[in-house]
């Protein structure tokens, strides 16, 4: 079998990956993208309902989970959203702000592929999709890559196969087989961004799937004022999915369904509508199915019935606590299947920050969410994946 010499092997033709093959090869390089996927880019085809969401104008390195919550810091300040806007904007692709500084296409996702292709393109990039990879070893300064009937060799090996999340769209932990292959750690990887599973008492709430909130959610430490969504098998929602990647099984989730009222709220509706009940008070401010489901618990725990006149103006005020920290227990996650992205990863002290090679292995490099460096929701993922691959392309 006759071995092909390149510059740089990529492995994983995904955001990252491509990012990292369009800056290699304009520099020069020969570079080798190899995916086992038919098709190159397929989370960024179903990114933000089609239309990918593929940036966030606030992603600065604090909108990121990591062991070492420094490491992000030299990519993402290096290249920053607004640099991969400009690129955008060569395109020609038209886009508009969501919320919270995400960043969508106005037509298709297929817009960003293409681009990210067309800068391939430009570096005369060798792409093989559909070739499942059967080895990789490294020898006498060369990365050999066997892959279909073929092999490949370059002093640079770039692995940009993300993490386990989606499974359905061919994700699986080869970039954490390969990381122990040659000796780096890894950071135990968990599902993130993903639903929130309720059993026990609170398979009630499951009665309410459809059912939607502007709610506070806190786990971990972190709170997110989104929206919340009740689902068949527990909890999602925006809200819900940000606080996923902070939480720890058996720990609570506390949701604050009325993050907007004053203190003494209740008090207040008691004095301007005294004949009013609680669930008719709740009911003008959340849907009516969450109401009642909220009002019965809040009647059995406290032990009440009839008027807002007849309750005291303490015990309202603790019914506001209550409503403000509710507690919830989840039973798990809907796992790698349902989850967007991964947290754990390639341990960034294996790695340089500057250029994301392994500090031990020379020419080896992990880049985008194969690493150890987990985004919010909301296009942070991609931005990562665009720096840290920028990041590897400069210097292969």
């Amino acid at each position: 079998m006759k071995t092909q010499n390149y510059d740089v092997i990529i492995i994983g033709a995904g955001g990252a990956g491509l990012m990292c093959a369009g800056v290699a090869g304009q520099r020069g390089r020969k570079v080798l993208v190899v995916d086992h996927a038919d098709k190159a880019g397929k989370k960024i085809l179903i990114s933000g309902g089609g239309r990918c969401n593929f940036t966030n104008i606030d992603a600065t390195a604090d909108r990121y989970i990591s062991a070492n919550p420094h490491f992000a810091k030299s990519a993402l300040g290096r290249y920053t959203a607004q640099d991969f806007i400009a690129l955008v904007e060569r395109y020609g692709i038209a886009y508009h702000e969501k919320t919270l500084g995400q960043l969508f296409c106005d037509d298709s996702a297929q817009q960003i592929l293409d681009m990210l292709l067309a800068e391939c393109d430009k570096g005369d990039v060798t792409l093989a999709l559909g070739t499942p990879i059967d080895g990789v070893k490294g020898e006498n300064g060369q990365y050999l890559v066997r892959y279909g009937n073929k092999r490949a060799a370059a002093p640079s090996l770039v692995v940009a196969t993300g993490g386990p999340s989606i499974p359905k769209m061919g994700a699986t932990g080869f970039a954490y087989d390969l990381a122990r292959q040659f000796g780096l750690r890894v950071v135990e990887p968990r599902p993130a961004l993903v639903p929130l599973t309720l059993g026990g008492d609170e398979v009630m709430f499951r009665a309410l799937s459809g059912v939607s909130a502007d709610v506070e959610a806190e786990a971990g430490g972190r709170t997110f004022h989104e929206a919340a969504l009740f689902t068949h098998k527990g909890l999602s929602g925006p809200a819900i999915l940000q606080i996923s990647s902070y939480w720890r099984h058996g720990e609570p989730v506390a949701i604050n369904f009325f993050p907007e009222q004053a203190p003494g709220w209740l008090c207040e509706a008691k004095r301007a509508k005294p004949r009013s009940t609680i669930k008719t008070v709740l009911a003008d401010a959340l849907s009516r199915r969450l109401a009642d489901v909220l009002a019965e618990k809040i009647e059995g725990k406290f032990g009440l019935s009839g008027k807002l006149a007849d309750i005291k103006d303490t015990t309202l005020q603790d019914i506001e606590q209550h409503l403000a920290h509710w507690s919830f227990h989840p039973n798990g996650t809907e796992g790698f299947a349902k989850a967007e992205v991964t947290v754990g990863g390639i341990n960034t002290d294996d790695l340089s920050q500057k250029t994301m090679e392994a500090r031990k292995v020379p020419g080896l490099y992990f880049i985008g969410e194969a690493v150890d460096v987990t985004g919010w929701l909301g296009g942070y993922n991609f931005q990562w994946a665009w720096a840290s691959g920028l990041a590897a392309g400069e210097v292969v």
